[in-house]
């Protein structure tokens, strides 16, 4: 299985028969081509389109014309996605937290946000992998009170808890490292893997600040995890 990073907190995730891409907003070369268009549009197998909520840095409505040369493909959003009316009840099936799409092939479950939409939790050939979409401590520490900062920690502790119910460990966590957040920027991916047991975690929500992103590492590795450190939009790791 391969992990590729596209963008942002974009990924495609390839296997035997089938291809994900989860929250894609623009590919990974410029003038709109790299990887997605250059290749994964094109391999052969179910191709799953996901997106976790509409904001546009993890929703590119491009993405409902990708159909047109691709009948067959699969679109599973979070429902905001539909009730802000970015796309039709038509286009996809949509999910809401706690609610799931199975097919022959994977297991999608929608767990909570600590802004809008979903996380997603996807078994697939054997695996268990994240995407936190933007489940996240966004705490902004530097900027808001002590009372605003504990209200946005116990809104994602508590999200944690909910997930907690129903796994304790994954092969693969995509999750926001976001140095926007100032000095603790991060610090919910540090809660994240002293709650759960994670074998891979790929950092994401970070757009062009490798070297930030990549200042988990330690923490990560000293937690359990193997970490992916992104040089460039497009690179792909295989997966353990």
């Amino acid at each position: 299985m391969k992990l590729t990073y596209i963008y942002h907190s974009g990924f495609a995730i390839e296997g035997d028969g089938f291809t994900l891409l989860i929250d894609y907003y623009k590919d990974s070369g410029s003038n709109g081509e790299g990887v997605v268009h250059d290749h994964l549009l094109h391999r052969t197998g179910k191709l799953y389109v996901l997106s976790t909520h509409s904001h546009p840095d993890h929703f590119n409505p491009e993405i409902l014309a990708w159909k047109q040369e691709r009948p067959d493909i699969y679109y599973i959003f979070s429902r905001d996605i539909l009730e802000n009316h970015s796309a039709t009840p038509e286009d996809a099936v949509y999910l809401s937290p706690s609610e799931l799409y199975r097919d022959n092939t994977l297991c999608i479950q929608a767990f909570g946000s600590t802004d809008i939409g979903c996380s997603f939790l996807i078994e697939i050939d054997g695996k268990r992998i994240f995407h936190a979409g933007d489940l996240n401590n966004w705490h902004w520490k530097e900027e808001s009170t002590m009372e605003e900062s504990k209200e946005y920690e116990d809104a994602y502790l508590h999200e944690l808890e909910i997930l907690a119910r129903v796994t304790d460990r994954f092969d693969l966590v995509m999750f926001p490292i976001d140095p926007r957040l100032g000095r603790e920027y991060m610090l919910g991916a540090e809660q994240f893997v002293c709650r759960f047991a994670v074998d891979c975690f790929a950092p994401m929500h970070f757009h062009n600040q490798y070297k930030k992103a990549a200042a988990f590492r330690s923490f990560a590795e000293e937690n359990g995890a193997l970490f992916i450190s992104w040089s460039f939009p497009g690179e792909t790791v295989e997966l353990p």
